[in-house]
């Protein structure tokens, strides 16, 4: 059985002010594909799991993700577990952990990349432009034949 969540009204208020959608590092991410010339469409309902970004025709596709909410690991210090209710947000985690790596199963079964940026990731640039090379390398323009 799923441990019950005991919230202060005050933790409630935050929780619900936190975004799913277009949050600070995934239009972080956004930018720099922008600003690198690379085509992409957001949110596709039609691949599996929606993932935040995606280029179906380069065969690629982005989650970016909270180091909070999907347990970063590797000493991450965006990754803290809270001491109150802690079983519940082990658990919670957890679950998160086990549905992305559905969801990136699903889109590795249909032959896309799938490239995963963290949130700490996205706040450093040079880091971030390491873990965007694949993308920018798949979805740089094809020399055309000499004619």
């Amino acid at each position: 059985m799923r441990p019950q969540l005991k919230t202060t009204q005050e933790t409630s208020e935050r929780m619900k002010r936190i975004r799913q959608a277009n949050t600070e590092p995934e239009l972080r991410v956004r930018k720099f594909l922008a600003d690198h010339g690379v085509h992409y469409r957001t949110c596709m309902r039609s691949l599996p799991g929606r993932p935040d970004i995606a280029n179906q025709s380069k065969g690629w596709t982005i989650f970016v993700h909270g180091c909070f909410w999907h347990g970063h690991e590797g000493g991450c210090s965006l990754a803290t577990r809270p001491k109150r209710n802690a079983e519940f947000w082990a658990e919670k985690i957890r679950q998160n952990q086990a549905r992305d790596q559905r969801k990136e199963q699903a889109l590795r079964d249909r032959g896309l990349m799938v490239l995963t940026i963290w949130q700490c990731e996205a706040e450093d640039e040079e880091r971030l432009r390491k873990r965007l090379e694949p993308i920018l390398a798949l979805s740089a323009p094809k020399p055309r034949d000499a004619e």
